[in-house]
């Protein structure tokens, strides 16, 4: 895999708010995920993790704080200059998101899907592309349905072209915004094993929004649980499931275990 997967990066975020108008929804959230790691975020609904994961990559603008991936340091708020923009596209360049719903494009083949990225944004020769596609589709446990398009794939199928299409990048740092919410119970497995695959087996550094608690406690290095839009718990797998220190993050343990 050296030849798609150069390393992973760090991710570091600090002092970060996010308001909508008067609605405050991350409030001072600091978090470091160092080269490798994979940190489990967690939390109710409405707590902030996918504001904070869409914070990370300025899909949304933080109201204020600092991003830093593999070295591309940002700051948010303010506006949006040309050193700015360019900053975010580099910061972007080594970042990989996998969203909730898939969101490949319909017109494209598996394949296209995967190589759209390196070819568009980076430059990579199409055949060039399509070489490291077809690895990643191998990785992904996809190798025969290269030709398939969407509509022609299972939800969890598109989701490993999706893991596939953002490794296509050979991104630092990978964040999974609940990738197997959409799935039927039947197809989380298969998204999860590439997930403790590209971990164990690729040491890519990983943030992941997830209440999927047996994967976090067979493959998290740490977990953070997030509650009205801050960060009240961070520890290993084992100190956070068994013994949680804050009363809110067993309340809601009792009721995902």
């Amino acid at each position: 895999m050296s030849m798609v997967l150069d390393g992973a990066g760090s991710l570091r975020v600090e002092g970060l708010w996010k308001s909508f108008g008067a609605h405050v929804v991350l409030k001072d959230v600091n978090l470091e995920v160092d080269h490798g790691e994979v940190v489990v975020v967690f939390g109710r609904s409405g707590s902030g993790k996918s504001t904070l994961l869409r914070c990370i990559n300025f899909l949304e603008e933080p109201s204020q704080g600092t991003i830093e991936i593999a070295g591309i340091r940002v700051e948010g708020g303010g506006h949006r200059t040309r050193t700015k923009r360019e900053r975010i596209r580099q910061l972007r360049i080594r970042t990989g998101m996998v969203f909730q719903d898939f969101n490949l494009f319909p017109h494209c083949s598996a394949l296209d899907n995967v190589m759209e990225g390196p070819v568009t944004v980076l430059g990579r020769s199409r055949r060039e592309a399509e070489a490291t596609g077809r690895e990643l589709l191998q990785v992904v446990g996809l190798p025969d349905k290269a030709d398939a398009y969407p509509i022609q794939l299972s939800g969890g199928q598109q989701q490993r072209i999706a893991i596939a299409r953002a490794l296509a990048m050979n991104p630092k740092v990978m964040l999974f915004d609940e990738p197997t919410s959409a799935l039927d119970p039947e197809l989380i497995g298969e998204v999860l094993a590439v997930m403790r695959r590209l971990a164990t087996d690729l040491h890519m550094t990983m943030l992941v929004v997830t209440h999927e608690m047996g994967f976090a406690r067979e493959v998290a290095s740490r977990m953070a649980f997030m509650h009205e839009g801050e960060i009240i718990e961070d520890g290993t797998p084992a100190q956070v499931i068994n013994n949680p220190r804050r009363p809110e993050t067993a309340r809601f343990l009792e009721a995902v275990l």
